[in-house]
């Protein structure tokens, strides 16, 4: 049985037999895999490498990233060997500001489309099979993720979005990520749970979710994984 014919399997099969299914029988060179340098992001990332050394990992370069991410992301190009795709918007962040002032802070969500959402979804053509490190217990707007869904792009590409770790949670995710030898990002230590732009983190408050600390609490995805339309 193919993996286009098994949609039922998908949801009762282990991160690492669902991600060595995938590669097995997804046509060569169609698989890729966006990366926000995050323990699970990370998980997955080494999961992959042991069946796609070279799998495309596309990282959204937004300029307003940590210094401490950009100094983590480096690293582990380097010893990972990555396959590094910088996904860029069209403008540097002087320009931006230039025309729009701090638009991250009037209206994040345009913001978001501009910087991440935009350049990710034209990383994306290429690809038939879009894998990520998106968990159920990040957020109530991720409960209801499925471990493969159809997805189309705002282009119309059709593609297979693929979240292997849906059903882990932080521990098993942080486990993962001490048996295998994993560095994780310092900020972790710092308290934050969930690291995207620096001016839009922060460090949640005791018991919210993961990422009731991004954006000031006034959302909670920047609409990478909402532009692209269930189908």
């Amino acid at each position: 049985m193919s993996v286009i014919e098994a949609v039922a399997d998908y949801e009762v099969m282990g991160a690492e037999a669902l991600v060595e299914r995938v590669v097995r029988d997804a046509p060569i060179n169609s698989v890729c895999f966006t990366s926000s340098f995050q323990t699970e992001d990370m998980v997955v990332l080494h999961m992959l490498r042991q069946h796609l050394p070279e799998v495309p990992v596309i990282f959204l370069e937004t300029g307003y990233h940590f210094k401490e991410l950009i100094a983590y992301r480096d690293r582990m190009v380097a010893e990972w060997k990555l396959n590094l795709v910088n996904a860029m918007p069209s403008t540097t962040v002087g320009e931006f500001e230039g025309q729009f002032g701090k638009l991250h802070i009037v209206q994040p969500t345009e913001c978001c489309r501009v910087r991440k959402v935009e350049p990710l979804m034209r990383s994306l053509e290429p690809f038939g099979w879009w894998f990520t490190g998106l968990r159920r217990e990040q957020s109530p707007t991720r409960a209801g993720l499925k471990k493969v869904e159809d997805h189309r792009t705002p282009t119309g590409k059709q593609m297979k979005k693929v979240s292997v770790l849906a059903d882990w949670d932080w521990a098993r995710v942080s486990d993962y990520a001490t048996v295998h030898g994993i560095p994780q990002l310092e900020l972790y230590a710092r308290g934050y749970t969930s690291i995207g732009c620096e001016p839009c983190t922060a460090i949640p408050e005791a018991g919210a979710d993961a990422r009731s600390g991004r954006w000031g609490g006034k959302k909670l995805e920047c609409g990478i994984h909402t532009f692209s339309e269930k189908s």
